[in-house]
């Protein structure tokens, strides 16, 4: 069991650096923090809307197995402990 709790927590390492580039790539809507950052500047890259498509499913599908991860990781250390 120790094997896929190290598998576990790798892939909610790598997930979790990977999400948070996603979440930072996102395109800001105004009036928020990424205004604050430079986001009145217009850039080309959140310009498409099929690549803004692509992005958010990405990062929902990330997102989940990033949750998913979490949980089965609490699973893991509630059950272990137990023993």
């Amino acid at each position: 069991m120790e094997i896929v709790q190290v598998i576990l927590q790798v892939i909610l390492g790598i997930t979790s650096l990977l999400l948070t580039l996603l979440i930072l790539l996102h395109r800001g809507r105004g009036g928020g923090l990424s205004d604050m950052f430079g986001g009145g500047v217009t850039s080309n890259l959140g310009s498409s809307g099929v690549a803004e498509r692509n992005l958010n499913r990405f990062t929902v599908i990330l997102g989940i197995v990033w949750i998913t991860s979490i949980v089965f990781l609490g699973l893991i250390t509630k059950f272990d402990a137990g023993l």
